[in-house]
């Protein structure tokens, strides 16, 4: 993750939202100390942080999820054709 001080930042805005955007590399700006720092990022990356968080937040949710990708992962899993409409 790159990090930045306000001033770069600021200098370089159009770039670094760029690179945020075509990477999905987050950048972290500072203000003087870490404590007054802020991380920038896509909106999708960050609708895709939300949604995650949003599904492990459920502890029956987290078990189901976990047990799936073990089931992928081990290959007991089968493949079915989606139905188009």
């Amino acid at each position: 993750m790159r990090t930045l001080n306000y001033t770069s930042f600021r200098n370089e805005l159009a770039s670094s939202m760029d690179s945020v955007i075509e990477d999905h590399q987050p950048i972290v700006v500072t203000r003087g100390s870490e404590k007054k720092a802020v991380v920038v990022m896509s909106l999708d990356d960050f609708k895709s942080y939300q949604e995650t968080a949003h599904l492990m937040s459920s502890i029956n949710n987290y078990n189901r999820l976990d047990q799936s990708i073990k089931e992928l992962e081990s290959g007991n899993s089968i493949q079915k054709e989606l139905i188009e409409e």
